[in-house]
């Protein structure tokens, strides 16, 4: 059982070292708490040989599934910036859009820019700024109005 214990916590330590500054502190923690689960379950199962192969097995899938909860709880900045891009394509030109996730402290802020037509429909150009861990990121993007009302963004 020792073996066991030490396989699990060694594979998560080395998890750990996978994580990236693409990857949110919710799905660093998601990824980790689940590989540990992972492989506690995962150590419940079979005997010998085939009980540490449980382990590793459950260290993996826990880690996997880990990663996704902590990933979708991420996605709730992305829900906050998306609002205010909606909310900028129809806005007067150079009105800024301010957004802010209160769970994560991210933030930023959308401004409509170029009004234009393209293929009959209109289209709309977009600036952003999005500060997330006190670093700020710029980003541009276009948006056209689809036959339904809603805007398709094109980058």
């Amino acid at each position: 059982m020792r073996n066991i214990i030490t396989a699990t916590m060694l594979t998560v330590i080395l998890l750990s070292g996978c994580t990236t500054d693409g990857v949110g502190t919710k799905q660093g923690i998601g990824t980790l708490g689940g590989a540990a689960a992972g492989g506690l379950l995962g150590s419940q199962i079979g005997g010998g040989s085939g009980k540490l192969a449980a382990t590793a097995a459950g260290t993996l899938l826990g880690a996997f599934l880990g990663n996704e909860v902590g990933s979708s709880l991420d996605r709730a900045d992305d829900v906050h910036r998306q609002r205010a891009v909606e909310q900028a394509l129809v806005a007067k030109p150079n009105k800024q859009i301010v957004w802010s996730n209160p769970e994560t402290g991210h933030r930023g802020v959308v401004t409509p820019t170029k009004s234009y037509r393209k293929a009959g429909r209109q289209c709309r150009e977009y600036q952003q700024k999005i500060i997330i861990g006190g670093r700020e990121e710029q980003a541009y993007g276009t948006a056209c109005r689809q036959p339904d009302e809603s805007w398709k963004i094109s980058s």
